[in-house]
C-alpha cells in the first residue's frame, strides 16, 4: 500500500502540472526547475571547478572514506538541468556513498545537439582519471536523461579505450530515444512527472539524428564489457520499460546489472529525499551498491 507521502507528493504534482498543451517556451521551463531545486543540507560542502572546460562542483558530504568519486551527471531531458537543481540530491548521494561527488554542467540542446553532452559526459571521465583518480576508485550516475547519458558516457568510454569505473548507477533512466516503449501508454495516467510528449525533447537533443544511435540511446548498444550496474525505476513511471530493456540489454551483454523497481513510486523519486522517506532509502541503497562496488573492486 502507497505511503501517506508519496500519495500526497503525487497530488502535489499533479496540481502543478501545466494543462496540455500550455504554450510554454523552453527559456520558461528551465526557470521553473532551477526555481523548484531543494537546498542543499548544510554540511555539505560545495567547490566550484572547471573540469573539461565545463563548469563543475565538488559536492562533498563529512566523513569520506578513500579517494573516491562519483561523476554525476544530472536529468532535464537533455535541454534543462544544472548543478543547481541536483546540488541536493549529489549531497546526499555523496553522503550515502562516502565520496566526493562531481557535478558536471554538460552542454544542453538544442543550443549543442547531440553528441554533445556524450562528448562532455566523456571529457568528464577523463578528466578525472588525469586527476589521478584510480578507475577502481570511480563511478558514474545521474537521473532521467542523465542516467541514459551516464550508459551513453560508458559505452563510448570503453570504444575510446579508456578503463571502466568500478560500477554505475542509473536513476529513472530515459535510455530509449524513440519514446515507443508500452509503458508510455500504460503509465501515462499513472506518471505525474514524464507526459509522454517527451518526444519533444528528444528532438531538440537528436535534431534529426537516429534516435537508435547507441550514444544516443543505450538500449541499442552493445554493452559488453561495462562495469556493474544499478538500475532503479519507479513502477508508476512512463519511463518504466526504458529500465527494464536497459536491464536486459546489459545482461545480454554478460554485464552484472541489478533491476530494482520500486512500488508506488514516481520518477527520480531520490530528488524528493526531503520529503519523502522512500527517496532517503533509495539514496541509502545507492551509496550501498557503491560502496559494495568499490570494495570489490
Amino acid at each position: 500500500m502507497a505511503g501517506a507521502e508519496i500519495i500526497k507528493l503525487k497530488r502535489i504534482l499533479r496540481e502543478k502540472a501545466l494543462p496540455p498543451g500550455t504554450d510554454v517556451t523552453l527559456e520558461q521551463r528551465r526557470r521553473g526547475m532551477e526555481k523548484v531545486a531543494f537546498k542543499v543540507a548544510d554540511d555539505i560542502a560545495v567547490e566550484r571547478v572547471t573540469a573539461a572546460g565545463r563548469a563543475a562542483e565538488w559536492v562533498r558530504a563529512p566523513e569520506l572514506q578513500g579517494h573516491r568519486a562519483i561523476l554525476y551527471l544530472h536529468g532535464g531531458g537533455y535541454v534543462m538541468g544544472s548543478p543547481n537543481t541536483h546540488r541536493s540530491l549529489a549531497g546526499e548521494i555523496s553522503r550515502a556513498a562516502r565520496a566526493a561527488v562531481l557535478l558536471v554542467d554538460y552542454r544542453l540542446a538544442p543550443e549543442h545537439p547531440f553528441p554533445a553532452a556524450v562528448e562532455d559526459g566523456v571529457a568528464s571521465l577523463r578528466w578525472l582519471l588525469d586527476q589521478g583518480f584510480s578507475p577502481r576508485d570511480l563511478a558514474v550516475a545521474g537521473d532521467s536523461a542523465g542516467g541514459g547519458l551516464v550508459v551513453a558516457t560508458l559505452v563510448w568510454a570503453r570504444d575510446q579505450g579508456l578503463p571502466m569505473p568500478a560500477a554505475a548507477v542509473c536513476i529513472s533512466p530515459w535510455s530509449d530515444l524513440t519514446c515507443s516503449n508500452e509503458s508510455y501508454r500504460t503509465r501515462a495516467e499513472a506518471d505525474p512527472m514524464v507526459s509522454p510528449d517527451i518526444g519533444h525533447m528528444a528532438n531538440l537533443y537528436l535534431q534529426g539524428q537516429d534516435p537508435k544511435h547507441p550514444y544516443a540511446s543505450p538500449n541499442f548498444a552493445d554493452l559488453r564489457s561495462l562495469p556493474p550496474l544499478l538500475i532503479h525505476v519507479g513502477r508508476d513511471e512512463v519511463l518504466l520499460d526504458d529500465s527494464i530493456k536497459l536491464h536486459e540489454q546489459a545482461q545480454a551483454g554478460g554485464v552484472d546489472s541489478t533491476l530494482e523497481i520500486w512500488d508506488d513510486m514516481i520518477h527520480v523519486w531520490h530528488a524528493f529525499h526531503p520529503m519523502l522517506p522512500e527517496g532517503k532509502q533509495a539514496i541509502e541503497r545507492v551509496g550501498a551498491f557503491l560502496r559494495e562496488k568499490w570494495a570489490a573492486a
